[in-house]
């Protein structure tokens, strides 16, 4: 007879988790502010991490084209701050964990904690630093990067192009959405809104010609006779 209160309890609490989890996963509309952010900006930041491939790749048209900027947005009131940039480093590095969201979290833990930059921050408050940073990458990442996200404890994390986009495209990807990862990381210390496909007209095509013989390529680029992979010119 005394279950009855404890499971409604039960029942109470997991739905009022499962509606806190659910507040925090937004699919962007046009004309829809998010943590008081206009739509506009989200935009130029997602134009700004497909600007850092012409920046940071040695082609203009990478293979892995996925580009990343982190921004803060906490301490301004006009588009916010750019902390750094980064793109998918996996061929000239090597490593092949050196996803663009990756290198971007490493290069700006090199620019928060360099003794001579800006910031200057110790290891412990650059770790801090990123509750307050907002990471936007041209497509979905992958669980690898997601969780990293997580771990990284940023304010936000901004997507373009779904990885249900990039699967329907020939992209081989391991099939855990960035929702699961981040509705499993529910007992992190820290919160990260997910906010997902902004801009996604622009960013689609980045990722549509590298298994598609029939695709335009970017602009400066071709496919030799009988090649499928887009070449610089």
């Amino acid at each position: 007879m005394m279950l009855a209160p404890f499971v409604a309890l039960l029942l109470f609490a997991a739905l009022f988790t499962q509606a806190s989890w659910w507040s925090m996963m937004i699919i962007a509309q046009p004309q829809l502010a998010i943590n008081s952010i206009p739509f506009t900006t989200r935009v130029y930041w997602m134009r700004r991490a497909n600007a850092a491939l012409a920046e940071l790749s040695d082609s203009p048209c990478p293979f892995a084209a996925f580009g990343s900027v982190i921004v803060n947005h906490t301490g301004s009131t006009g588009l916010g701050n750019l902390i750094c940039i980064a793109v998918n480093e996996n061929s000239r590095t090597g490593n092949p964990s050196m996803h663009g969201e990756i290198a971007a979290i490493n290069n700006c833990t090199a620019i928060l904690t360099d003794p001579n930059g800006r910031f200057r921050l110790s290891p412990a408050e650059a770790q801090d630093a990123f509750a307050d940073l907002t990471i936007y990458t041209n497509a979905e990442s992958c669980p690898m990067c997601a969780s990293a996200i997580r771990w990284s404890g940023f304010r936000e994390y901004v997507y373009g192009t779904s990885i249900e986009t990039l699967i329907q495209n020939g992209w081989g990807q391991i099939q855990i959405l960035s929702e699961e990862v981040f509705e499993a990381s529910r007992d992190l210390p820290s919160q990260s809104r997910l906010i997902g496909e902004i801009l996604t007209n622009e960013t689609d095509p980045y990722f549509l010609w590298q298994y598609n013989p029939n695709y335009s390529c970017p602009h400066g680029c071709h496919r030799p006779e009988n090649g499928l992979i887009c070449q610089a010119k």
